[in-house]
């Protein structure tokens, strides 16, 4: 699975960034969960977000939830997360992932391919 993820940038506190993660699989994209993570400097990367192959369900960590939405076009192989509100904090790299196996995970070790990321910085 190759992801290539793009869409960062700069913006204010308050403004919006959405990101898109488009795949190429030989295997079809519906059977795969796909994660997005973020690192910030000098810290390790941490879990956002998380979609399962159907788009059924989704998980977000605390901190995002109500302003951050994963979600996915399987026609497309694309996966997006729209970022809302966005805060000082929200600032990091960003990477998409993705977990051929089993159900949608939160651990970055869970995951087996990885995105190049996008860099999100957001000006307060």
């Amino acid at each position: 699975v190759q992801l290539q993820a793009s869409g960062g940038g700069l913006v204010q506190a308050g403004g919006s960034l959405r990101l898109s993660c488009a795949a190429a699989s030989g295997r079809t994209f519906s059977t795969i969960h796909m994660g997005w993570f973020r690192q910030a400097p000098g810290s390790e990367r941490e879990f956002v977000a998380a979609i399962s192959g159907s788009g059924g369900s989704t998980y977000y960590t605390d901190s995002v939830k109500g302003r951050f939405t994963i979600s996915r076009d399987n026609a497309k192989n694309m996966v997006y997360l729209q970022m809302n509100s966005l805060k000082s904090e929200d600032t990091g790299v960003y990477y998409c992932a993705a977990r051929t196996w089993g159900a949608p995970r939160r651990r970055p070790d869970d995951y087996e391919y990885w995105g190049q990321g996008t860099l999100v910085t957001v000006s307060s």
